[in-house]
């Protein structure tokens, strides 16, 4: 299992690697001047605030450690409301795929801190969401920005 856990924090690091570049294609990725941790301690602040659920934070970083790999900084959180994401499963099945909404903070290797997430227009695009239901998942980069202040 542990294994599995290194080789898939591997994996991520690749990918987050390109998600600056990547931006055209559904992410969203803005400067934090805090820490990775407390980046996700502020974000997840924020969601409570406002009543959005907080699953699980996944740390890619920490975990790797634990196997005797290295790798910079790099949390997930996993965050929604159930009420306005079952909306979205019930109009878009596949839009399952991703949901809860995600945000990922990472720092690169010249020690700026990103914090990362879906963008809603691409998760429209992907999933042929109707247009009455871009609420539930456009508040991401108000919550987003507000967790960056």
């Amino acid at each position: 299992m542990k294994y599995l856990l290194a080789a898939i924090a591997t994996i991520f690091a690749i990918a987050v690697s390109f998600s600056v570049a990547a931006s055209d294609k559904g992410i969203i990725t803005k400067p934090s001047k805090y820490s990775v941790p407390e980046t996700l301690d502020r974000l997840e602040a924020v969601l409570r605030s406002k009543g959005v659920t907080v699953f699980i934070r996944i740390d890619h970083s920490g975990e790797a450690e634990k196997v005797g790999l290295k790798m910079l900084p790099t949390q997930l959180v996993i965050f929604g409301n159930p009420r306005a994401g079952t909306a979205l499963m019930n109009s878009s099945p596949s839009v399952a795929i991703d949901l809860p909404l995600k945000a990922l903070a990472w720092e690169d290797g010249d020690g700026k801190v990103w914090l990362s997430y879906n963008s809603p227009d691409y998760m429209k695009q992907r999933h042929d969401l109707k247009e009455e239901f871009m609420k539930n998942i456009a508040v991401i980069g108000v919550l987003v920005d507000e967790a960056l202040k």
